[in-house]
């Protein structure tokens, strides 16, 4: 069975708990189990992999290389993850870069992310419908193997 590659970066495993204003209230476990829901009729699996840290989101992208794409928030890291860009820019499958809140809404410093370039699409302020969206993408866009 192939899998598609769900990976979340610093501070979204709290989900839920982390200023539902912004975030909204679902959970991270409640974002994995639509996105697996999403992909299951297209013969898929769900690797979900959630890090505090950029080395260990970076060796979880090097061990998911065999995965057929991936929907990637990766959280603050956008703004200054050079290492994490790296090891998406040698990801060899097509990827979304997903977030919760509208980025350029916020903050100036969200306003740019390194990232970016290298994703097929990006998708924010949508919740958690974002990982949705991504992942219907994927399901449309991916070649059956």
């Amino acid at each position: 069975m192939s899998s598609l590659l769900l990976l979340n970066g610093p501070n979204l495993g709290i989900l839920g708990r982390r200023q539902p204003e912004i975030y909204g209230t679902a959970t991270l476990a409640d974002i994995e189990a639509a996105v697996a829901k999403r992909v299951a009729d297209r013969g898929w699996q769900v690797v979900a992999v959630q890090r505090e840290s950029e080395g260990e989101l970076i060796h979880a992208i090097q061990d998911n290389y065999d995965t057929v794409g991936a929907i990637v928030n990766p959280g603050a890291l956008m703004i200054a993850g050079w290492s994490l860009r790296d090891a998406l820019a040698n990801y060899p499958r097509p990827w979304i870069e997903v977030h919760l809140s509208n980025v350029w809404a916020r903050e100036a410093f969200r306003h740019e992310s390194v990232v970016s370039p290298l994703a097929a699409g990006v998708i924010a302020g949508l919740g958690p419908l974002g990982y949705e969206l991504a992942a219907e993408a994927l399901v449309r866009t991916v070649p059956t193997s």
